[in-house]
């Protein structure tokens, strides 16, 4: 992430006092464009860095400069401590070590909360993760295939953020072909390759950083789910999200994005669900009872 690269910049220059471009883009991991660039923006925040051309010559910080830690509170370092750890989930070094060493081992030992941002192919994401977050601060284009529920398909995109969200990761780029920001599931995301082609960061608009419009409910089913099933409507919509009947099932009505998804949902619930409306669901969903029995009878 740029904001980790900018503290590591600055924590670099403060310990060894001068270092060259090509030595931080090499330590970080980026073209030396990428540094230069990130040289101005500690400059525009207000950190006096030197630069000096010729032998002897490199980047360095105004003597005198430095960051006192002891303004953060122990409770905030800790905060700080327990994010890092969350990435430390799904990225190939450690962050929170990177910031114990960086104030001096200072950290609070004592945890009390843990989150684990990977999944059960964490190699995978952490690589995904790691070249699309190279691949937005050198501003290039990448390639990959996508699945979708009705097919596959070869995409082109400039990457503008890495999401997680929804207890999945995206990635949110624009898309040439489309002329318009799209998110994009990192687990139907594959063969995933940085190109040489080079592109200018576009403001994302505000509608697509809401993040509303990328799942929307296209249908609404209501149903009576048995009463052994309260922890799961519960799981999913929270314990206000159904009314108990005098019979003791309990009735709700959700939103889903496609009748395939619909479908999935109530096939998990077998005999202890029936639903109600609409009729054209309903219709479709004993279609897909038939089909499923047909099969077996004809086994």
């Amino acid at each position: 992430m740029k904001l980790d690269r900018l503290i590591g910049i600055i924590t670099t220059l403060q310990q060894k006092g001068k270092v060259t471009a090509p030595y931080l883009a090499e330590k970080f991991e980026v073209s030396k464009r990428t540094i230069s660039r990130d040289i101005e923006a500690l400059c525009l925040a207000g950190i006096p860095i030197v630069t000096e051309q010729g032998a002897g010559g490199g980047i360095s910080i105004m003597e005198g400069f430095s960051i006192d830690t002891t303004v953060f509170t122990e409770e905030e370092l800790r905060s700080v401590f327990v994010g890092l750890k969350s990435l430390d989930s799904v990225s190939k070094d450690s962050k929170s070590a990177l910031l114990t060493e960086k104030i001096g081992g200072v950290i609070p030992t004592t945890e009390n909360m843990l989150i684990d941002l990977s999944s059960f192919y964490k190699e995978a994401l952490s690589y995904k993760i790691e070249l699309l977050k190279k691949a937005i601060d050198d501003r290039r284009r990448v390639t990959f295939r996508y699945y979708y529920e009705k097919g596959e398909e070869d995409k082109l995109i400039e990457p503008a953020l890495v999401i997680f969200k929804w207890s999945s990761w995206y990635i949110l780029g624009f898309c040439p072909d489309r002329d318009d920001f799209r998110m994009y599931k990192l687990t139907r995301l594959w063969e995933l390759s940085v190109t040489d082609e080079e592109f200018t960061p576009r403001d994302i608009p505000a509608e697509k950083m809401s993040f509303s419009g990328a799942v929307e409910d296209n249908i609404m089913v209501s149903a009576l789910y048995d009463a052994s099933e309260k922890f799961r409507l519960v799981d999913e919509y929270g314990p206000y999200s159904f009314t108990v009947t005098e019979d003791g099932r309990l009735r709700a009505e959700f939103g889903f994005r496609s009748e395939k998804s619909a479908l999935q949902w109530f096939f998990g619930f077998g005999g202890n669900v029936e639903i109600l409306s609409p009729e054209s669901f309903k219709q479709v969903y004993l279609t897909e009872l038939r089909r499923a029995l047909k099969i077996y009878e004809n086994t």
